[in-house]
């Protein structure tokens, strides 16, 4: 869909390119980075080292325990995303972008130590008018949430308990829940955006024994793949762009024409013409990626933000939102000796470099997966409408966006009771789709309607325009992130298991999530 603002990202973009047919000498400013003039696929995808235990510490869940202990550094680093360019200026998580990949098995705790070892002043552009972000707080601050965790309220990464250079944040990760791919990034109040923009973010993945029986494709036939939207100068160094306003200078959305893979742009993966599996998230602020095969080649969807569907999906293209990830089966046996690209609409991310021959076992896509109930509405002791909202000055720039026309001090609203099952109603007034990421829980999606928006606002009522919208079958699953679309209703199922505390939740395009599109919920023992 294309909306007002992303029109203007557009021509913007278009404005910033126009200038890029003549040389540029050293002497001279660096231009905004136009990827096409560089040769494409020249670097090998790089695969994220796992990370390692530094230690044991006793689990905080269990005095008897011993668990693995990590320790990963915020820190600045140079990175090479490109042959040609040169090493990019990145904040990172353990000193790469992405950072390691930590992988544990479900029920095995860890404690990990973040510790923040950044620079004492930030590099992007902060807006001080921003609520976290004012000059009464230090420039440089950092704090690391699990996405798709199930953990205690004290390790979830409250965006207000950030750390300082010199200082660091424990947490305790305790994998009770399904095996799935997530993944850690800064969450920190007011410049979460530029923070996870400079390169603080990395995979998680919980691995289940009992999922060995599907003998999905493992080893160096799974690749984990964090795909994400910079803009790049032509020195290499990262851009992000600012407003015009005086003193303000958030903007509402960030797309960059640069796709990076696993940290390069524009790489290619040697395979084998056998099945491999693919953990894909969309590492991106702002930009929803249509990912599919430019031969046309159909690939299958056999798992969602929070593990495996019922059955795998049959798919040409697969939509993902900002937080979404997708683990997708893609077999090469029929593209022996050819060359694939993996792209988004017009953008190519990377290249598939298929050989002749395989190392043995074609691989199976399998027809059935992890079977699990849909929640009964009837279930739901409760039901919340929640609206999604847009603030507009005279002249239809975006002053912010809310939750529920609730700004984040205000007291908290929503407080669900622990072992509870409720429904969200997520009720979008604006012009765009959202992301909304709930912490600590997993949930359905029950289905989506349009209706009118402007009777609502006028009367409060909801008047249906559009039949109700099952999910699509990649939806199916268990989900963290859900895409909430203009003008419709969507509705989600939340059971709230795990734990009493306090948690956010949010857009997950983070020029949204900075200006107050967050609110924090309770859950409260019964």
């Amino acid at each position: 869909m294309i909306t007002r603002r992303r029109f203007v990202a557009g021509s913007g973009m278009v404005l910033a390119g126009g200038v890029l047919g003549r040389k540029i000498s050293a002497a001279e400013k660096a231009e905004a980075l136009d990827p096409s003039t560089l040769k494409a696929f020249v670097d090998p995808l790089p695969v994220p080292a796992v990370a390692k235990a530094v230690g044991v510490r006793q689990n905080p869940e269990d005095s008897k325990e011993q668990i693995p202990f990590y320790h990963v550094a915020m820190r600045e680093a140079m990175v090479k995303v490109h042959r040609d360019l040169p090493p990019t200026k990145m904040w990172t998580l353990g000193g790469s972008f992405p950072g390691p990949t930590i992988e544990t098995q479900i029920a095995k705790g860890m404690i990990v130590e973040w510790m923040n070892e950044l620079p004492a002043k930030h590099f992007l552009p902060i807006d001080h008018s921003l609520h976290g972000a004012g000059k009464d707080v230090p420039e440089v601050r950092g704090v690391v949430h699990l996405h798709g965790g199930r953990t205690p309220p004290e390790s979830d990464g409250y965006p207000e308990e950030w750390v300082v250079p010199g200082k660091s944040q424990t947490c305790f990760y305790p994998s009770s829940q399904h095996a799935a791919l997530l993944f850690y990034h800064d969450h920190t109040m007011g410049i979460n955006r530029l923070n996870t923009y400079a390169g603080m973010m990395g995979m998680f993945i919980i691995r289940d024994p009992r999922e060995d029986v599907y003998a999905l494709p493992s080893g160096k036939y799974e690749i984990p793949l964090l795909i994400c939207d910079r803009m790049l100068k032509t020195d290499g160094q990262l851009e992000y762009p600012v407003s015009e306003k005086t003193g303000e200078v958030w903007v509402p959305e960030v797309f960059g024409n640069a796709i990076l893979a696993n940290g390069k742009l524009l790489p290619y993966c040697e395979v084998e013409p056998r099945l491999y599996r693919f953990r894909v998230m969309n590492g991106s602020n702002g930009r929803f990626f249509r990912f599919s095969l430019e031969s046309g080649a159909e690939f299958y969807q056999v798992g969602s933000d929070q593990g495996l569907l019922v059955a795998p999906a049959k798919l040409k293209r697969v939509t993902m939102a900002p937080g979404e990830r997708a683990d997708l089966l893609i077999d090469f046996s029929s593209m022996a000796g050819q060359r694939v690209n993996f792209v988004s609409d017009s953008f190519s991310i990377l290249q598939f470099r298929v050989g002749k021959t395989a190392a043995g076992e074609r691989g199976v896509v399998p027809e059935k997966l992890h079977e699990f109930e849909r929640i009964a509405e009837s279930s739901a002791v409760k039901t919340r409408q929640l609206t999604l909202d847009e603030n507009m000055d005279d002249i239809q720039r975006s002053m912010g966006m809310l939750l529920n026309k609730t700004p984040w001090h205000a007291p908290i609203t929503e407080k669900p009771v622990l072992d509870s099952t409720e429904i969200w109603e997520l009720v979008n007034l604006t012009d765009d789709s959202h992301p909304i990421h709930l912490h600590l829980v997993r949930f359905q999606i029950l289905d989506r309607r349009r209706f009118e928006a402007f009777h609502f606002q006028d009367k409060g009522e909801l008047w249906f325009t559009g039949p109700v919208v099952k999910p699509d079958a990649n939806e199916m699953g268990w989900k963290d992130t859900v895409r909430c679309d203009p003008n419709m209703v969507t509705r989600i199922i939340v059971p709230f298991n795990g734990y009493a505390g306090r948690y956010v939740w949010h857009c997950h395009v983070l020029e949204h999530e900075d200006n107050e599109m967050m609110r924090p919920f309770e859950v409260v023992k019964g």
